[in-house]
């Protein structure tokens, strides 16, 4: 949760610094690079997160994953290095994304679910986030079967779950503790 908190500040000044070189565009497919490229690649999320590794040897590796990035995003990665704070950088290119988006007038919603949705399912969703925020929205869905069924739906930094995994998650909390 500390991180959370870390992050979004982070990813409000980066934007901030980006509105005022007017490169929000370019930090932009910075961050998606980089949240790409770490949300795929588990070594690459543990070498962030280990305190053995030198700061320094963070810096090389990452400068050579994301060589050619913009000089704001290149900063960013320097800064949270000297500041110990690297392993949130995967979630401070979410947040500066979120951000980004919101400041252009659009949302993006993030819909778990545990099968595809259909084309009308879709469209309902659409209108009923679009009512909500205000804001144009785009859906992406994914699909996990994990939630066994209903969906997690997550737009900006508000979250809604509904699904039956996590139904069953807050039955059994409830027996855990009546006992």
């Amino acid at each position: 949760m500390g991180n959370s908190r870390v992050a979004l500040r982070y990813a409000k000044a980066i934007l901030d610094l980006a509105v005022d070189q007017k490169a929000t565009e370019n930090v932009e497919k910075d961050m998606r690079s980089i949240l790409g490229t770490i949300s795929g690649n588990k070594e690459l999320q543990d070498m962030l997160a280990s305190p053995v590794i030198p700061g320094e040897a963070k810096k090389k590796v990452l400068a050579e994953i994301f060589k050619g990035n913009h000089a704001i995003s290149e900063g960013l990665i320097h800064l949270l290095v000297d500041n110990k704070r690297i392993a949130a950088l995967n979630e401070v290119a979410l947040k500066y994304i979120i951000l980004n988006e919101q400041l252009q007038g659009e949302d993006v919603a993030y819909v778990t679910t545990a099968v595809p949705m259909d084309a009308s399912l879709e469209k309902k969703v659409l209108q009923q986030v679009a009512s909500i925020t205000g804001n144009k929205v785009t859906l992406e869905n994914k699909v996990s079967p994990s939630i066994i069924g209903g969906f997690v739906l997550r737009v900006g930094d508000l979250q809604y779950d509904a699904s039956i995994a996590n139904t069953l998650n807050n039955l059994k909390r409830e027996f855990t503790n009546s006992l």
